[in-house]
């Protein structure tokens, strides 16, 4: 609903701005017809751009109301975490990521695979799904939207806010666009909708679903969605879940030890000399993608608009929007999950 409404708005800005040249020209034809006027087109002009007004007013409203005002609520550390100031040694990095890292080679070895080494999802009632667009995949992705959900309702008995009633997550109708913006997901203020991108690696799926019914429970902080769809994951009985929750997390935790390493060689040296970073297996790396090459081929090739245009457009656009609302690293803010990490291993 919401790439539809999308859709409409494109078309009604540009039914907008061929009605402006047209009223312009029939101005000018009017003028040197000694001022007669066509009656009938100026009432059509003068209803359209009252009708365009109105839906400009309510476009604002709603996405004040559904998005831009949530950041500057309360954030989810601030109400569950108390004060904190956010810093953290590197020996807690370390653990931290010697955790996530181990979690994520144990449980490589646990999942399912099909033939050709692909992850296999197995749903409760026993569909199995690792590739696109048969009848299957549709009903696994049911499946797995399913336990988002129940996962999420699950988290709100430890965190009341996010207690309350989920709605399906839908695949996204142009999830190949979307992955030439490198989008995951996507939440809609003017439908209520939490998207994903179905076209991405199917261990993206599950912590993608839970982070964008977050932004549903009014935290429309990236990395506050991150941390809780990291949870819901983790907390699920099923090993894909929680594999994927974990592997959600690696890339952060990763750049976050090589940022230290390439800041302070010291300080890296003396926290390794005591907590040596554990190796990530060739297999979790081989998992860790966002969409595989044969994939990346049919989108690029049926492509309209070059992938790296796109995706430099995007970044722009969210970027941008992140900063105009307060956040003043902008994409980087997606990142701040390590520190939310840190805060919830030090309570727990």
């Amino acid at each position: 609903m919401g790439e539809w409404l999308i859709v409409a708005g494109i078309l009604l800005v540009a039914a907008a701005v061929v009605i402006g040249f047209a009223r312009i020209i029939m101005g000018i034809i009017c003028f040197f017809r000694s001022g007669r006027k066509h009656k009938n087109f100026y009432r059509f002009t003068k209803g359209f751009y009252r009708f365009f007004a109105w839906t400009l007013l309510s476009v604002c409203l709603i996405m004040t109301l559904n998005c831009l005002i949530l950041y500057h609520a309360s954030t989810f550390s601030e109400h569950y975490f108390g004060k904190d100031d956010g810093s953290y040694t590197s020996a807690e990095l370390f653990a931290l990521y010697n955790m996530v890292a181990g979690e994520c080679n144990r449980l490589a070895e646990l999942v399912e695979r099909d033939d050709t080494g692909m992850v296999v999802y197995i749903s409760s009632d026993g569909t199995r799904i690792s590739n696109r667009y048969d009848e299957e995949w549709r009903k696994g992705l049911a499946a797995m939207a399913d336990e988002a959900r129940a996962q999420m309702k699950r988290l709100g008995e430890q965190y009341p806010q996010l207690d309350g009633w989920y709605p399906r997550p839908k695949a996204m109708l142009f999830s190949d666009f979307m992955c030439q913006q490198h989008m995951q997901g996507y939440y809609f203020p003017f439908s209520m909708e939490a998207n994903y991108n179905e076209v991405m690696h199917i261990l993206n799926i599950p912590s993608t679903m839970c982070h964008e019914l977050a932004h549903l429970r009014g935290y429309i902080y990236e990395d506050e969605a991150n941390f809780i769809g990291y949870l819901a994951c983790i907390q699920s009985e099923d090993i894909f879940f929680q594999y994927a929750g974990y592997l959600g997390v690696l890339n952060y935790l990763y750049n976050d030890i090589y940022k230290l390493w390439k800041a302070n060689p010291a300080a890296y040296g003396e926290t390794a000399a005591v907590i040596q970073p554990i190796a990530v297996s060739e297999q979790v790396w081989e998992d860790n993608i966002f969409v595989s090459d044969e994939e990346w081929d049919r989108i690029n090739g049926k492509a309209i608009i070059d992938t790296e245009i796109v995706d430099m457009a995007a970044d722009v656009f969210i970027d941008t929007n992140l900063k105009v609302n307060g956040i003043a690293d902008g994409k980087v803010s997606y990142s701040r999950v390590v520190t939310l990490l840190l805060q919830y291993y030090r309570q727990n």
